[in-house]
């Protein structure tokens, strides 16, 4: 058991009646680091409830706080929003004398009475209703989830490619990726290879402006996807319009900065020039035919979108970040934003159309996929948050925590924690609206994808609270309502026909994993960190991991397979100065550390004593595990030592903005990937995976990564 140590002394201990008021709105007192328990300081629970509209900053206010909770909890008839799972009763804590009734999403009702009005019955329908009760003088509604218990899951087996879209140039895209090279990497993979899948990094709408952010894990918006990505010829209109072919050819030069002349790619120049060829196409007629499609999905979209155009016109005239504007526009719903949205309205009409253009070309992707033979098709990735100054913040302000940001506590890779200036749902705030906010989100991710990933899926459960000017090892835990946010992700995927990939590395409360596999959210497992912690640490056999998870070599975040095998993920470290240890000592454990798997695959037969680790050899590993989903890094066919982001640097390192390229650093199109040998060896390496038959579902998964978040 580990020392109790206490907080710091600009962050005293939590008296009594503060700590009593965290509880009862479920934020954490304490947290364990992996060196035993740390009490959370009194300012930063005062600052935490302060975000949650509670006043703490005294003993006596904390005291007034929770006795007027307390109150409002007696009065309340019910919660604001109550879970039912399909298959199962549910009990309703009502008075002996309520009566009630679920009032359908159809418009139908269903009549609770007698004993029944303390119970939902089994077979109520899928859906989000309501439910109404009533016991003497009070009545109660609440917003009523009614969900499967189970999220669809992929049919068999398959294995992937795992891609960063911007990164994979072919000789027709404009300087980065874009969705008709999407489209075309699904039909060769799944068509040619017998790929089964395709995951991507976060596509959602950057923040503008130059130089912007290029990482896509701090967008603008996740609603939305980046008009970015767009592939300008494949818009109908670009036939007619004679300017946009010379904006076309003037994209070659960017090509050939990057694919010719080791140029990173420039995001912003690329939006530029994309930039002004959609500003001609968008004063192109169109047909009937695509003017009905449009208006379709602007009432589709309704609010939303409105909310999302507005806040880029409003951007466009004041600058991306809101927090600044004019007091009046700082909120969705004041006056003069709707003064403004009247000068405003053609520029609101253009990012309406963007989106519009997004929604068709991400369609195009997974039908692509689709016709292509994948069973699963497009896995898109939902970041765990959103840039504070962007449209997302804006429009839903109101469910979204101020002064405060997410991030990770200290832990085994980064001591000092993490604090990743993304605002945190306000739980409270959500289950208030009935979660319909981040249900419209995974509707959104859903919709053209078959299956979504979620980053940091511990979120579910809850969320490491920074208060803005606090370093991060002075936050703490706020806890969410997981059976409504589980409840919530089920019946979309349902909906949706989506399965559900959890990023579940790192520090993971006890029981989450299980939580999550029994709902059918298949994990991640990362073959480096699958070890026998309990037991010493020693490599788990392939035969003991889960099945209920994406199996993969690396992700985005980690070092690429080619750079585990030569050992330049350690002199990349050290080059820039982001070793813990000597780089001797560094270099001696990356060197154990490949002997340990070097032997593991002699011992189980796929290699022969004395023959180096291949990434075949390693990818067969993962084949003779029972992992669902097998994910192939794609930078690995060609062996690219490069990872694309480098946690714990910013201008130190080029991270989002590397094109795949080969082991000498020369980029690679998407022409030139589809006929390198290592293309072809990986593929057939897990050309079994075609054929296998259903993996069982998912059990009760173990903890098997070590502590800390590599996030």
């Amino acid at each position: 058991m580990g020392v109790e140590q206490v907080p710091a002394e600009d962050n005293p201990s939590a008296p009594p009646e503060l700590v009593a008021l965290a509880h009862a709105y479920g934020v954490d007192t304490s947290y364990d680091a992996g060196a035993g328990p740390v009490q959370v300081g009194a300012q930063t629970l005062s600052a935490v409830l302060a975000a949650l509209g509670v006043a703490a900053g005294t003993p006596e206010l904390a005291a007034k706080s929770l006795e007027q909770h307390r109150e409002e909890t007696a009065r309340r008839l019910l919660p604001p929003t109550v879970v039912a799972w399909q298959g199962r009763r549910t009990a309703l804590d009502l008075p002996a004398d309520a009566a009630a009734r679920v009032e359908l999403e159809d418009g139908g009702v269903w009549e609770l009475t007698g004993d029944h009005s303390h119970w939902l019955p089994e077979d109520l329908p899928l859906g989000r209703h309501a439910l109404v009760a009533r016991a003497g003088e009070r009545d109660g509604r609440a917003a009523l989830v009614v969900a499967p218990a189970r999220i669809p899951e992929p049919t068999g087996r398959s294995w992937g490619f795992l891609a960063q879209l911007y990164s994979v140039l072919s000789e027709r895209s404009w300087g980065m990726g874009d969705l008709a090279d999407l489209a075309e990497l699904a039909q060769w993979a799944g068509a040619e290879l017998g790929a089964g899948f395709l995951q991507i990094n976060p596509l959602h709408a950057g923040m503008p402006g130059a130089p912007s952010d290029p990482s896509p894990y701090r967008p603008s918006s996740r609603r939305f996807a980046d008009p970015v990505h767009l592939r300008v010829e494949a818009v109908p209109e670009y036939t007619r319009c004679e300017e946009a072919h010379d904006l076309s050819r003037r994209a070659r030069l960017l090509r050939e900065e990057v694919l010719e002349h080791d140029a990173l790619i420039d995001r912003d120049s690329v939006w530029s020039l994309k930039r002004q060829a959609l500003e001609l196409l968008h004063a192109v007629p169109r047909g009937v035919g695509r003017e009905a499609a449009y208006r379709a999905f602007v009432r589709r979209e309704g609010e939303w979108l409105e909310r999302y155009a507005v806040w880029n016109a409003l951007a466009e005239v004041h600058g991306a970040g809101w927090h600044s504007w004019p007091k009046g526009l700082r909120h969705p719903e004041n006056p003069q934003v709707a003064a403004e949205k009247a000068q405003l309205k053609d520029r609101i009409e253009f990012h309406r159309w963007l989106a519009w253009l997004v929604d068709e070309q991400l369609h195009a992707a997974q039908r692509a996929a689709e016709d292509a033979g994948m069973p699963v098709g497009l896995i898109h990735d939902l970041a765990v948050g959103v840039h504070p100054d962007g449209a997302d913040a804006w429009a839903l302000q109101d469910v979204l925590a101020t002064g405060i940001s997410t991030g990770a506590p200290p832990d085994a890779f980064n001591a000092h924690g993490q604090d990743w200036g993304l605002p945190p749902w306000r739980p409270d705030a959500l289950a208030e609206a009935g979660y319909a906010p981040f249900a419209e989100l995974l509707r959104a991710s859903a919709r053209h994808a078959g299956a979504i990933r979620i980053d940091h899926v511990m979120g579910l459960f809850r969320l490491w609270w920074v208060p803005n000017g606090a370093r991060p090892t002075q936050g703490t835990y706020v806890r969410y309502d997981a059976e409504a946010m589980l409840a919530v992700l089920a019946l979309e995927a349902h909906r949706a026909g989506t399965a559900v990939i959890g990023e579940d590395l790192g520090t993971v409360e006890p029981g989450v994993r299980e939580r999550l596999a029994e709902h059918g959210v298949l994990g991640t497992s990362v073959l480096w960190f699958e070890r026998d912690w309990p037991a010493g640490g020693a490599i788990l056999p392939p035969e003991r991991w889960r099945p209920g998870c994406l199996a993969t070599l690396t992700t985005h975040d980690l070092p690429s397979t080619a750079a585990r095998l030569t050992g330049e993920h350690v002199e990349l470290r050290h080059r820039l100065g982001l070793l813990a240890r000597p780089l001797a000592e560094e270099q001696d454990a990356a060197d154990t550390e490949l002997a340990d798997w070097q032997r593991e695959l002699v011992r189980i037969g796929l290699l022969a004593d004395g023959e180096p680790t291949t990434p075949e050899a390693l990818y067969a590993f993962l084949l003779a595990t029972p992992a669902r989903l097998v994910g192939v890094w794609l930078p690995d066919t060609v062996g690219d030592p490069r990872p694309q982001n480098l946690p714990g640097t910013w201008d130190q390192y080029p991270n989002w903005r590397l094109p795949v390229a080969d082991a000498t650093g020369v980029p690679r199109t998407l022409d030139q990937l589809a006929v390198a040998p290592g293309t072809a060896g990986i593929a057939a390496t897990l050309a079994p995976l075609d054929t296998t038959p259903d993996a069982p579902s998912p059990g009760r998964a173990e903890r098997r990564t070590p502590p800390g978040d590599p996030l």
